[in-house]
């Protein structure tokens, strides 16, 4: 038992993954490409590389901690090894959207398409983490009554300390930049794609609401975030049809119309090509559907 280094619970009515934490020594777990059906945590503690993460490739060190939604394609690769620890959730197990009062990482660690999917773990949180997934081994080690609520109360402390330092940090990227006009227009896009996205897909349709040229608009996203306007357009899109197909009964067809799509079956092409899974299946696999079976 001394030298386990992954702990798994299965979710009995299924068979599927429920929660998992694992202790990794190199990067043989993330060099290619992963489209997991459950939230993700990996906590870089030593080594660094590259993050590849839906349109977007990062830089990353030592003390690093990366959120991934499901779904969400990311890839590690590095030149030397990358150790640390991953926890993994299922929404049947904690849902961040229905908890999103409780823990307030929804939009901040998850579902963020105008921020890395990764923050810097000082050293005090970094004390605070490796305490909670010691408590946590040691539960799934010695299962006991009431298992599922010391490990849901483990995993949110750890989701609000994680999402307590993503926004103290966030603010000094505007800093880095307060001396130019860029850090305005990209606020002010950020609103325009918030309350538009569901009528407005084009990027050039945004470029006219902040009369700017879409040249210069392109440039100006590309440099900050690191995306195509259109990336972090269709990124919005699919977080808000990814929570509408988890909370709601809504079928396809309404969701696609409550966003933009006259067609069905070309917002259902859009999905997959964005999220490399259908509509249908990712309900089945995250969301109501499987929830109320």
């Amino acid at each position: 038992m001394l030298n386990q280094s992954t702990f798994t619970l299965v979710n009995p009515q299924n068979g599927n993954l429920a929660f998992k934490l694992f202790l990794f020594e190199d990067n043989g777990f993330f060099d290619h490409v992963q489209r997991n059906n459950y939230f993700s945590l990996i906590w870089v503690q030593e080594g660094s590389g590259k993050i590849k993460a839906d349109f977007a490739e990062y830089d990353f060190e030592a003390n690093s901690l990366f959120a991934f939604s499901p779904y969400q394609p990311y890839m590690i690769t590095s030149d030397i090894p990358v150790k640390g620890i991953a926890i993994y959730f299922h929404p049947e197990f904690f849902c961040i959207y229905k908890h999103h009062k409780e823990v307030s990482c929804n939009g901040v660690l998850y579902n963020n398409v105008y921020q890395p999917p990764f923050v810097i773990v000082d050293e005090s949180s970094a004390a605070t983490f490796q305490m909670l997934c010691d408590q946590i081994k040691t539960e799934m080690q010695n299962p006991a009554l009431a298992q599922y609520e010391l490990l849901v109360s483990y995993l949110k402390i750890f989701l609000i300390t994680a999402s307590r330092l993503k926004m103290q940090q966030h603010p000094k990227t505007a800093e880095e930049v307060k001396d130019n006009k860029e850090p305005f227009i990209l606020q002010k896009l950020k609103d325009a794609i918030e309350e538009n996205f569901k009528t407005k897909h084009s990027p050039v349709d945004y470029a006219e609401m902040l009369y700017i040229s879409p040249k210069t608009l392109a440039k100006i996203t590309k440099s900050h975030f690191n995306k195509t306007l259109s990336s972090l357009i269709n990124e919005r899109i699919i977080i808000e049809a990814k929570r509408e197909l988890y909370l709601t009964d809504k079928t396809v067809k309404e969701i696609a119309y409550e966003l933009g799509y006259e067609d069905e079956y070309y917002f259902s092409r859009f999905f997959k090509v964005n999220a490399d899974v259908s509509p249908q299946l990712y309900r089945d696999t995250v969301g109501y559907a499987r929830a109320i079976a």
